[in-house]
């Protein structure tokens, strides 16, 4: 800035004021300032500017499992728009479910001063909230809760959108669901779990271990997962507990010819445009997004009330997939 002041021929104040966007500046020296900031390749060092009293980095950190998931993609889209349209810039990096890099991107975004963090615990947790360093920005945490923390949450109806879609299947004549889904140590596996076993409870029906998997940690292991289950015929109904087990429920149904009914959490593009088309139980994802931008943008702005759970109703939608061929 002191070379954009001698260059220009102003005091370094008044380039001070016109790189803040003040417009009280006589023309002629605001464009001596502007040719001098072409020809010098000036830019403001923003990261320097945020360890001032009364000045932020207008960034937002966001941490997600992973963003080759359509679910996180569509979480990152939905906040971006969110805080872009309030002059802050989003940072988004995958922690891939691994707690030591969810600490080293917590650890570096916290570096670059960013002034709130949206963050989807990871299912494999290094450490809590409260073994983090103070001072810790606003934070908000999408989709799932974490140990150590007092902060705002924002997630979807698990347990229901799961009691909803046994209850289907039982309802459809099946007596054997299985559930298809991720580890427990996720805690929207966990609630999903919750909510089916509870189905299976209301309704008198079976409940096994052997109907219970939770290493469908990719579309493949779902579908290598149903074709076990289909080949030695000890399910007759699939609750895939999301959207990549219900995509691999369907891979495995068009290689061995044959199928059962299956309803999968989380909707997704294709899920209409097969035949039958998966019925899937929908959250909002983009309003979880959005809501846990919201809320980071209020803290920012001075919010200090109590934190809270914001708890978003699911949905779910029958196209055909729920009942028997």
């Amino acid at each position: 800035m002191n070379d954009v002041a001698r260059v220009a021929g102003v005091a370094l104040k008044t380039v001070s004021r016109y790189v803040n966007g003040e417009t009280n500046i006589n023309p002629q020296m605001a464009e001596r300032i502007r040719d001098a900031i072409t020809s010098l390749g000036y830019r403001r060092n923003l990261a320097a500017a945020s360890i001032r009293p009364g000045r932020t980095s207008r960034v937002i950190g966001l941490v997600i499992g992973d963003l080759s998931n359509p679910y996180y993609s569509t979480i990152a889209r939905a906040v971006e728009s969110v805080v872009d349209a309030h002059g802050f810039l989003l940072t988004t990096a995958s922690s891939d479910e691994n707690g030591d890099r969810h600490d080293r991107l917590v650890d570096r975004l916290m570096e670059q001063r960013v002034d709130a963090l949206i963050i989807v615990p990871p299912k494999n947790v290094a450490r809590t909230w409260d073994q983090v360093p103070p001072p810790v920005p606003p934070l908000v945490l999408i989709d799932r809760p974490a140990p150590g923390v007092r902060a705002d949450v924002v997630l979807a109806d698990n347990a229901g959108g799961a009691f909803a879609a046994t209850q289907e299947l039982l309802a459809q004549g099946s007596e054997r669901v299985a559930f298809v889904g991720d580890a427990l140590t996720i805690y929207t596996m966990s609630e999903r779990h919750r909510g089916y076993l509870s189905a299976l409870e209301h309704a008198g029906a079976v409940h096994a271990d052997a109907l219970v998997h939770t290493r469908a940690h990719s579309l493949e292991d779902a579908a290598a997962i149903v074709t076990t289950l289909l080949e030695n015929g000890s399910a007759d109904a699939i609750f895939a507990a999301n959207n990549r087990a219900a995509i691999g429920a369907v891979l495995a149904f068009r290689t061995l010819g044959r199928r059962v009914p299956l309803i999968g959490f989380d909707d997704f593009e294709a899920a209409p445009l097969v035949t039958p088309a998966v019925s899937v139980v929908s959250q909002d994802v983009a309003l979880m997004g959005r809501t846990a931008a919201e809320l980071a943008l209020s803290r920012i702005d001075g919010d200090s009330s109590e934190p809270t759970v914001h708890t978003l109703d699911t949905r779910l939608i029958l196209r055909g997939s729920e009942l028997r061929a």
